[in-house]
């Protein structure tokens, strides 16, 4: 997030354009950094039998064997409805994140405190995504479509046909399975990526040796991921298993926790901790630092 603007500094970009600059920046982020989405999902919904080889290994391994056994192309399952998640749920979080929290601080002057930084993100994060969620199921759904017989066609052809296909099989409503744990899931880690990415930033350029430049901008976002994969990785894997379940093995959200406490451990809440960190670290300076780049062009062509 920019610095609070002054007479000296640059104007507000107006909400329209942050909508568009947000949305740009993560359609980015995420044509990127997907193949280690996929091997992240792939990881989570993994289960395996007592003494039995995994057949996944770690974030380069999973990409792999993906590409090995379904081609490269694999490893982008998902792009379609993953750009029109980052579209809404980008656009709507981080657009309305210096809104929102400018709205909450009401007359008070200067730096936002952290908790109210946090409770701005929590509140973009949770509308966003209940607007967005259909494209998040669909985006798990085709992620976890491994490699089919041959003759077998494809469950999920695209992400538009997806979407009518869940409708018409499951329900209208079955395109915002998963919605509670979603929500939990993605206000929280937006919280924790923007607060800390906003707080981060403000104290490294407090100290006086750190510039707003693409320095800052990438220290800062490797911050926000690591930040929001910590609070963020419980409730990540309940949605991935709820959403990837086609089969009822989840009665609801408290299921899957219990069950997946029982069945595989406390440790199987981080499950993938690493490739999430990988996904989200990497996901966060490369929209962070494209985000800041692109706020600059807007504020260029404008004239601001």
């Amino acid at each position: 997030m920019s610095p609070p603007a002054s007479d000296k500094g640059p104007k507000p970009i107006p909400l329209w354009g942050s909508f568009v600059c947000s949305a740009i920046a993560t359609c980015w982020a995420e044509a990127t950094t997907l193949p280690l989405d996929t091997a992240k999902v792939r990881l989570q919904l993994q289960t395996t039998a007592p003494g039995a080889v995994p057949k996944y290994r770690g974030l380069f391994g999973t990409c792999m064997v993906v590409a090995r056994e379904e081609g490269t192309a694999a490893l982008w399952k998902g792009l379609g409805p993953g750009l029109h998640r980052q579209c809404l749920f980008g656009g709507l979080r981080i657009g309305m994140y210096d809104p929102v929290k400018k709205m909450i601080m009401g007359n008070q002057q200067g730096d936002a405190p952290l908790h109210l930084k946090i409770a701005a993100g929590l509140t973009t994060g949770a509308g966003a995504i209940t607007i967005a969620s259909p494209t998040d199921l669909v985006k798990v759904r085709m992620q976890a479509e491994g490699k089919l017989p041959e003759g077998v066609p494809k469950k999920y052809p695209s992400a538009f046909k997806a979407y009518g296909i869940i409708a018409r099989t499951e329900g209208v409503a079955a395109l915002w399975t998963g919605l509670g744990p979603n929500v939990a899931r993605n206000a929280i880690i937006n919280a924790a990526e923007l607060a800390s990415y906003d707080q981060v930033k403000q104290s490294l350029l407090a100290t006086g040796y750190f510039r707003d430049n693409v320095f800052t901008h990438l220290v800062s976002g490797l911050g926000a991921g690591f930040f929001a994969v910590c609070v963020g990785s419980p409730v990540d894997v309940v949605k991935s298993r709820v959403m990837g379940d086609t089969k009822g093995a989840y009665k609801g959200v408290i299921d899957c926790f219990v069950k997946t406490f029982r069945n595989d451990g406390i440790l199987a809440f981080y499950k993938g901790f690493l490739p999430n960190f990988g996904r989200l670290g990497s996901w966060n300076v490369v929209m962070f630092l494209t985000l800041e780049q692109v706020k600059i062009a807007f504020r260029t062509i404008r004239g601001d």
